[in-house]
């Protein structure tokens, strides 16, 4: 989740003219204005920094004339977010080998602020990071917060008519990149199907829960060993899990976990530290996409449960 800034806020409004009132509408909103920033840059470090800036551009305002706070935070989150994007592509072409979001533990918070779930699985996030930051920005107000068009172009100071084309957009291109999804259910069942059978080192097994092309990516970062380039098909794939599961986890802990509102895999080693996240995308046909969070630096939200017993 978001770190909470109370500390920042009590020790702020001290020297402020902050009213009770004030702080109290930011924080109502801030889970809000979280799911917002980390939808659209997909790491928790550069949406809770968008959140802080918000923060201070709260204080700033002439919050006499502002009759509707959530409104407010939400636009400038947004706008603040669009520009950190930016921001964010450019040093993500420095990137060390494939770029995936950064994880996030939503046991307690299943939609992360918003008011439905949508933009919020991994794989949706990895393919929106593909898009326009705007476009970006318009798929996650529409489909995970429900904004009207009208609403949208007014956040994003465009016209009713394009900010309706940004959302077809984003939307035409997630259809283009995925294959229908199976429901809640079944994607636990194959997510348990895949732990059951990758703690038994049965190959066969889990080569039959992969679809033909499934494509697996592993974000290593440059921290830890991890290839450098997807790898596509059933075999390479299986290959892949054999090697990582004998050479670097077989004395590591494996258990399911609830990860961006869905069910993955958080494996830990010996000593209780987080050494991946895994998660998985899956259609009728099997599991299309294999995601393998490496990189330590964005596995920090998993770090207590990693050292924890498993259940």
């Amino acid at each position: 989740m978001a770190r909470k800034p109370t500390d920042e806020l009590g020790r702020l409004s001290e020297t402020d003219d902050l009213r009770a009132e004030d702080v109290t509408d930011f924080e109502a909103v801030r889970g809000q204005l979280f799911g917002v920033a980390y939808r659209i840059l997909g790491s928790v470090g550069d949406a809770e920094d968008v959140v802080q800036e918000a923060w201070v551009r709260w204080q700033r305002a002439d919050r006499r004339v502002i009759r509707n706070p959530a409104a407010f935070l939400t636009t400038t989150v947004t706008r603040l977010a669009i520009s950190a994007a930016t921001s964010a592509r450019a040093r993500r072409e420095t990137y060390v080998g494939p770029w995936l979001p950064e994880p996030v533990d939503t046991t307690a918070d299943p939609t992360l602020g918003a008011e439905r779930a949508e933009a919020l699985d991994l794989a949706v996030l990895m393919l929106l990071e593909k898009l326009p930051p705007t476009e970006r920005a318009a798929y996650v107000l529409r489909e995970a917060f429900d904004y009207s068009h009208r609403r949208i172009a007014e956040v994003l100071e465009t016209s009713e008519v394009n900010a309706r084309q940004l959302v077809t957009r984003a939307r035409k291109h997630l259809a283009s990149e995925r294959s229908a999804t199976v429901d809640r259910s079944e994607h636990r069942r194959l997510v348990e199907a895949f732990l059951a059978a990758s703690r038994r080192g049965d190959l066969a097994s889990l080569e039959r829960l992969l679809a033909a092309d499934v494509v697996a990516r592993s974000d290593g970062g440059g921290r830890v060993h991890a290839s450098r380039k997807d790898l596509v098909g059933a075999a390479r794939v299986t290959t892949l899990l054999d090697n990582v599961f004998r050479k670097y986890w077989h004395a590591s802990t494996i258990r399911a976990v609830e990860v961006n509102g869905a069910t993955g895999l958080l494996v830990a080693a010996p000593d209780g530290t987080p050494e991946a996240l895994i998660a998985l995308d899956a259609s009728e046909r099997g599991i299309e996409r294999l995601l393998l969070v490496l990189n330590p630096d964005k596995l920090g939200q998993f770090a207590e449960l990693a050292a924890s017993p498993p259940g």
